[in-house]
């Protein structure tokens, strides 16, 4: 029994020094704020209760588990697609960046709340 545990973390450990196993980067919560704030997201989001769009915590548990979440995600912000607020259609308002990285970053920000 001890030598499989043994193996066992010996094998993680291979794989991960080898980097057969991809690092996870953590999420730059501070960027992902700015860019928000930046991108005037806050006016209708707020992390933890609805405002005119829904909470970020409401987000990240719609797209919980789905494998485009992050996609599906970047194209919301990004593309400026029609949303309803009170029964008017709109324009979603789109983040002000063109750094794929910073957008991916706010991105994961929403989906990890």
């Amino acid at each position: 029994m001890k030598s499989k545990t043994l193996l066992l973390i010996a094998g993680s450990l291979l794989f991960a020094l080898t980097g057969l196993v991809p690092a996870q980067a953590a999420v730059d919560e501070e960027a992902a704020q700015a860019l928000l704030k930046k991108g005037d997201c806050f006016k209708c989001h707020a992390i933890d209760k609805k405002k005119d769009g829904p909470s970020y915590k409401e987000v990240a548990k719609k797209y919980m588990g789905k494998a485009d979440a992050e996609t599906k995600m970047v194209k919301h912000i990004t593309l400026k697609p029609m949303i309803e607020i009170d029964g008017k259609k709109e324009e979603h308002k789109a983040i002000k960046s063109s750094d794929a990285a910073e957008i991916k970053n706010a991105v994961q920000w929403i989906l990890t709340r």
